[in-house]
């Protein structure tokens, strides 16, 4: 049986479920608790970190890395496209998210308020939280400026750069850290993601020791 090792609200964890569930490939999902890292999960991944898929008897790690095997591995859909052009955008847009927004937002945001708590870390620190609020307007306004070019992020066709800024605003959406109302591209963006299969089972995650998603935050707009 595949098996992939997360953390529910980890974006990169996510953004891994999403491509599986896009390409139907069934896994069982294994709950990691990665900062109490167990010999067994080490010796899967040496970094310690999550995701981690067990595919076909293979270990993988880095979730980038993990999303582009599913896709050369299986084309069908397509989260890629074919142009050289194409494919150059959807990976800087992942890196976009991966790197800028999860730093300048999510670490800040679900950090404090999230992966604080569940470490038993101790108490938000409410400017750190205030600095990644601001941070999101700007990426909000990115995102809306980017979607009054094009019907996707990174084109005409929904890829892998949706998922990826989906699955850290989904986290932050989990929190009610999202203002929808800023952009209402974006709302509408993030509508017809929330709206696809592959979105499903991420809308029923809960995090061990924090209360479920506001309900609201599961419809759509």
């Amino acid at each position: 049986m595949n098996r992939l090792y997360h953390v529910a609200l980890s974006p990169f964890c996510r953004k891994v479920r999403l491509t599986l569930a896009e390409k139907k490939i069934e896994v069982e999902l294994i709950e990691e608790r990665y900062w109490e890292p167990s010999p067994d999960f080490l010796r899967r991944n040496p970094a310690g970190k999550v995701p981690v898929l067990r595919l076909d008897n293979r270990m993988m790690s880095e979730s980038q890395a993990i999303c582009e095997y599913i896709e050369e591995t299986v084309p069908t859909p397509p989260l890629l496209p074919r142009d050289p052009e194409g494919r150059y955008e959807v990976r800087r847009l992942c890196g976009w998210f991966d790197d800028k927004f999860n730093h300048e937002v999510t670490r800040k945001v679900m950090g404090e308020r999230v992966w604080k708590k569940v470490m038993k870390k101790g108490y938000p620190d409410s400017k750190t939280v205030k600095e990644g609020l601001s941070a999101i307007k700007f990426h909000l306004d990115y995102m809306s400026w980017l979607l009054d070019q094009r019907r996707w992020l990174a084109g005409d066709a929904m890829t892998l750069a949706d998922f990826t800024a989906a699955a850290h605003l989904s986290c932050l959406d989990y929190i009610s850290d999202v203002d929808w109302n800023r952009s209402d591209a974006v709302k509408d963006w993030y509508a017809k993601i929330k709206s696809r299969p592959a979105f499903r089972s991420l809308l029923a995650d809960q995090l061990p020791g924090l209360p479920p998603a506001p309900q609201y935050a599961e419809l759509d707009f």
